[in-house]
């Protein structure tokens, strides 16, 4: 019986482990990924959605949305169960329907925006204003949503 020493097997060079790194290299990325770069997804999905922003004070939220070009009429808004809606369409421009287009990057068609709200709110005291291609509503926090001062008293 002959003994030989352990070497360590060659590695065949048309096999690499190379594209399955790269694959967890994208994987990474995407889960690294930050919210702005998903705000793109809708568009890629053939849909649209317009942007939404939503801030909170000490009495209210507030959510601004993007709408430009919409008419009033065409919007509409929704508060159910802790989460507003915002939903409408936005219409093509009859004006150059049998223009031919050299560049198409506006979107139109139906839409539909929701957000979960963070805090109970107002649901009779909401108000919706649009200005300038920008609807605002204001959602007043519920009372039980405030932040409550408490008097700390000495002890005797």
């Amino acid at each position: 019986m002959t003994l030989m020493r352990w070497q360590r097997p060659e590695i065949n060079p048309w096999f690499s482990m190379e594209p399955l790194g790269r694959l967890q290299d994208e994987i990474n990325r995407l889960f690294d990924a930050t919210l702005p770069e998903w705000s793109a997804f809708p568009r890629l999905m053939g849909a649209w959605g317009p942007a939404l922003d939503l801030f909170e004070d000490k009495d209210n939220l507030v959510a601004k949305v993007e709408l430009p070009g919409m008419k009033k009429e065409d919007i509409e808004v929704s508060l159910h169960e802790g989460t507003l809606t915002v939903a409408g369409e936005r219409k093509a421009d009859d004006q150059f329907k049998d223009a031919e287009a050299h560049r198409l990057e506006r979107f139109y068609g139906r839409f539909q925006r929701s957000v979960a709200l963070p805090v109970p709110v107002n649901a009779d005291a909401v108000k919706a204003s649009y200005t300038d291609g920008v609807l605002t509503v204001i959602l007043p926090k519920a009372e039980e949503a405030k932040p409550k001062q408490i008097a700390v008293s000495v002890g005797a």
